[in-house]
Formats: C-alpha cells, sequence, structure tokens
C-alpha cells in the first residue's frame, strides 16, 4: 500500500514537472521584418533565438513588409496580434533607424502580450487598442547576443531576436528588460481616426489587401451601423490622396462577394468588421490606381434614394 502510494506521489510529480516544463516552453514568439527571405537574415534571427533554447515555437508573421514601412509594420501587429495567445512575443524589426538614438523596447499589452523592437511607430495601433500596461526599454549592455557589440546595423538579430526569445523562454522576466519608461512616451504615427460626419464616414486607407486587390479602410462596422446602413443599400465611397479625389463610385453594401455580379463593386465589412471595398472576382486598386498609407483618405456616405 505504502509502496503503491509512493508510485502515485512520483507520478504525480513527474507528471506535473512536465505539465509546467510544456507549458514554459509553449509560449509562442513571433517574428515579423521587412528583410524578405531571399538571404540569410531571417534565418540567423531564428538560429539565435534557438541557441538560447532550442524548445522555442518560432513562428513568423511576414517578411514581405515593404522596405521601410513602418505603417504596414504596426498594421500587421494590429490585424494579428488578438489572435495569438497571452503572453506571446513579438519582434518585429522595421528599423531605418537602426543604430540611432531610437530607442529599443519591449511593450506589453494590458492583455498580456509582450512586442520587442525599435521605438520608431511600430506600436502605434497596437498601444492604441490594446494599452500600454508597461514600457521598458532594453538595457543592451546585458540583454544583448555575446559577441555582437561592435555590430551596429543587425539590431533584430543582435538584441531583438536574442532579447524576445529570453522572454519567451522564461529565461529572463520582463522586469529583467531593462529601466521601465513613460507608458503615454511610445512614439505613435499620426493619422486620421475614424468619425462619423453626419451622414459620411471619413477615415484612411491603411493597407490592401494585396492579394485580391480588395481597399480596407479604419472605418469600423460600429460607424457604419450608426448611419444606419441595412443589407443591399447604395454608398458612396470617395477615395483620395492627400486631398486630392482618385476615385468615386457608388456600390451596395453586401456581406459577401457573391451579392453582386462578377466585375460590380460593393462595400463589405472584412476580416477585422471594418468597412472595406472590392470588386467582385476583380482588383479595386488596381482598376483605380490605389494605394496605401496615412495619407490615402476614404469617404463613405449614405445614397438618398428618395
Amino acid at each position: 500500500m505504502i509502496i503503491k502510494k509512493i508510485s502515485k506521489l512520483v507520478a504525480g510529480a513527474c507528471l506535473g514537472a512536465l505539465l509546467l516544463s510544456t507549458a514554459q516552453a509553449a509560449t509562442p514568439l513571433v517574428l515579423m521584418t521587412d528583410f524578405g527571405t531571399a538571404d540569410g537574415a531571417v534565418s540567423a534571427m531564428h538560429g539565435v533565438a534557438y541557441g538560447v533554447d532550442p524548445k522555442l515555437t518560432i513562428s513568423d508573421l511576414t517578411h514581405q513588409i515593404p522596405d521601410y514601412d513602418i505603417w504596414l509594420g504596426a498594421y500587421r501587429l494590429y490585424q494579428t496580434a488578438n489572435y495569438w495567445p497571452e503572453g506571446t512575443v513579438f519582434v518585429s524589426v522595421i528599423d531605418p533607424g537602426v543604430g540611432t538614438q531610437r530607442k529599443s523596447v519591449v511593450l506589453k499589452t494590458k492583455n498580456g502580450r509582450y512586442f520587442v523592437g525599435p521605438d520608431n511607430g511600430l506600436f502605434t495601433l497596437i498601444a492604441e487598442r490594446d494599452g500600454v500596461a508597461e514600457l521598458r526599454e532594453i538595457d543592451e549592455k546585458i540583454n544583448r547576443l555575446a559577441g555582437s557589440a561592435d555590430s551596429y546595423t543587425f539590431h533584430g538579430r543582435d538584441v531583438y531576436a536574442y532579447v524576445g526569445a529570453r522572454l519567451a523562454s522564461n529565461a529572463i522576466t520582463y522586469e529583467q528588460v531593462g529601466p521601465v519608461l513613460p507608458s503615454e512616451s511610445v512614439v505613435k504615427i499620426a493619422y486620421q481616426h475614424a468619425v462619423r460626419d453626419g451622414n459620411t464616414l471619413r477615415g484612411i486607407v491603411p493597407v490592401l489587401d494585396v492579394k485580391y486587390g480588395n481597399v480596407w479602410t479604419n472605418i469600423p462596422k460600429t460607424l457604419l451601423d450608426e448611419l444606419g446602413v441595412k443589407l443591399h443599400d447604395p454608398l458612396q465611397v470617395r477615395i483620395l490622396h492627400k486631398g486630392k479625389q482618385v476615385a468615386k463610385v457608388t456600390a451596395p453594401f453586401e456581406h459577401t462577394f457573391g451579392g453582386v455580379a462578377k466585375g460590380q463593386p460593393l462595400v463589405y465589412l472584412n476580416s477585422l468588421l471594418d468597412v472595406a471595398v472590392a470588386i467582385s472576382q476583380g482588383d479595386f486598386a488596381a482598376k483605380h490606381h490605389i494605394v496605401s498609407g496615412v495619407d490615402w483618405q476614404i469617404e463613405v456616405s449614405k445614397v438618398n434614394t428618395k
């Protein structure tokens, strides 16, 4: 009887240790850069992370951000981060100021995710939507890949991948990253937030659905609901670049692309429940020469059918 009890206690302790080990090793590390994959830069970041802990789970958000496009990087974090578990560590490197006086930080959101990278606007949308629980500057005297002190142009490998891996593997605590910075000091990119102005909704084209040419906006479903838009209602859409009109169309609000005939325009809600404009089985952006970014504005208005 005693032997059986001891066996059960040992088995329980072993199972508990296994579960704890699995839980600690399961924190995902997600990488995003503008490096592309034609050379060894991304592989080097993976290698540094695995050097910290071979049991890490490493995923790639994307490495196809256009060169130096900090805004698009910020949006891709906004688009994807909330679908990852609490505790996930994101390493983001779109860093035209690498090696300069811009700060290297780790931002902890109020919902418990971590964002590692340069404080250059990359965390604009994450900070606004999820809130900043705490912001810390990376102390590179203790949190930097050994032997990399004379490297000034690859912080993605030498600092961010290394620190991100150490956080994800619990090799360091968040408090060991470095000194606390004021939460409100996060660098943010200025842009037009979505607003309602009478019967018109105004916002920007933050990004394109690049595969299909659909035009996404930052106008949320809540504002469309305020406007009283119902299924099949016609809407007027104006798209402007730096205040100059580039396109103007009238299209119905539909739930699916099949709500209109092939080749016809429609307004719909994208996967983030923001307003978007498309051509059914066509490329709206290409047809109307639309790009995206903070200097691309959009207006959506109800059409008076009376």
